[in-house]
Formats: C-alpha cells, sequence, structure tokens
C-alpha cells in the first residue's frame, strides 16, 4: 500500500480581472474520481491545504450539466461524502515529502487564487519532481506550478511536456474574457511545453515522472496514470 498526498485548494474564491470574487474552489470530479480509483487499489490518501483548512467543492461541478446529468452528479457527490480525508487536511506547510509515495494536485478555479503563488507549495513540487516520485496535477492545478522556481529563478517545470486547462475551454466556460490571466498563457510564458487536444476531451501527457491532464474529464485517466508509477 501506498500513501498517496492530496495537494488541494484552500481558496473558496477566484478574483477576476474586474475585483469580482467568483465562488469557487476545488472541482468534484477532480478529487473524486481519482480518489476512487486510490482507494479501490487499496492506498492511503491524506489531503493537504495552506494553512490546513476543510478544502471548499465548487458549486457548480455537483450540477447535472457537469457531470453528464443526475445520475453522475449523484455518483459525484456520493463518493465525496465517502472522501472522508476532506474533513480532517494536514497543513501543507507542514508536509514532509519523505512520508509519501505520490503527489496528486486535483483542479477547479480554486488553485489559480492560492496555489499560483504558495511557496510551500511550489518548494513541494519542485522536491517532488527532483525525488523522481510521481506528481500528477489535472485541469487548473498546474497553476500551482507557477510558484515552483529554482535557485536560479527558473520555473521547475520548464521544458517539460505538460498539459492543463486551455485557452478554448476557458473561452467555452464563460471566463476567458473575465479573467485576470489565463493558465495556458502563464505555463507557457514559464517555459514549459504545452501540449492541448480538443476541448473537454480525456488527454493525459507523461514525461519522466511528471503526470498532467487537461480538464475534468482527464482526471480518472491520470489517476490510473499515476498508479502504473506505483507498481
Amino acid at each position: 500500500m501506498s500513501k498517496i498526498l492530496f495537494v488541494m485548494t484552500g481558496a473558496d474564491h477566484w478574483t477576476l480581472a474586474d475585483g469580482t470574487k467568483h465562488p469557487t474552489g476545488f472541482w468534484a470530479e477532480e478529487a473524486a474520481a481519482p480518489y476512487e480509483v486510490f482507494k479501490a487499489a487499496g492506498h492511503e490518501t491524506v489531503v493537504a491545504t495552506p494553512g490546513g483548512v476543510v478544502p471548499h467543492v465548487d458549486k457548480g461541478s455537483l450540477a447535472p450539466e457537469a457531470n453528464g446529468g443526475q445520475e453522475g452528479a449523484a455518483k459525484v457527490s456520493q463518493a465525496l461524502a465517502s472522501f472522508a480525508e476532506l474533513q480532517h487536511p494536514v497543513k501543507l506547510e507542514d508536509v514532509r515529502l519523505d512520508d509519501y509515495d505520490a503527489v496528486f494536485y486535483p483542479g477547479g478555479h480554486g488553485p489559480m487564487e492560492d496555489l499560483a503563488v504558495n511557496a510551500d507549495s511550489g518548494k513541494l513540487l519542485t522536491r517532488a519532481l527532483e525525488s523522481g516520485k510521481p506528481l500528477a496535477l489535472v485541469c487548473h492545478a498546474p497553476a500551482a506550478m507557477l510558484a515552483a522556481t529554482g535557485p536560479d529563478g527558473a520555473n521547475s517545470f520548464a521544458g517539460f511536456r505538460l498539459t492543463g486547462f486551455t485557452n478554448a475551454e476557458e473561452r467555452q466556460a464563460g471566463f476567458a474574457d473575465k479573467a485576470a490571466w489565463l493558465l495556458q498563457d502563464r505555463l507557457v510564458e514559464a517555459g514549459v511545453n504545452f501540449r492541448e487536444s480538443e476541448p473537454w476531451a480525456p488527454h493525459v501527457i507523461i514525461d519522466r515522472n511528471l503526470v498532467t491532464g487537461q480538464n475534468p474529464s482527464s482526471a480518472a485517466p491520470l489517476a490510473t496514470e499515476l498508479l502504473k508509477k506505483l507498481a
């Protein structure tokens, strides 16, 4: 059995370009689907957030239209209800990478607010990348990479092939014109080799010990790929 660290946003809003605070948090499917994959394989999970706050779910991610209908919405809600670790997070600033076998970051717009500028998360990501341990991030979670820099100031992920929520998807979601910045743009500016596929289709990129997924539908396939690296 392996011990997998879920690093999650502690934000309950996302500040838009005009200063409006859009209610958000983590995206339900991106936490629930991997959790079910990891638990079914017999692994232990620990949730960490900045300050140890209980993570907020984006209410929109629980809606039927976000889950392929009422049945899907009920399934993701049930999965979150069984995810007891969500209610007892540890403080991200106290996390020791040596205590875990793999690290996973689910998305939602929340990481754009806090993890993108969180130094503790940035240091953890850099250490995880350098350690060779399996590291996975999905959808908006790669925003956390923006806080990961080396001693020379260069981004730790520069040159890595990876993916994340695309500009096209942000436009279709209705936020591209409202956002203070776009994830794909910032990652490219940081020097990563960003790869995108069709909007909303599952898309996973693997480069060395790094596994990234483009959108919510990529969460379960990403979790499966992460498990292969733990085998």
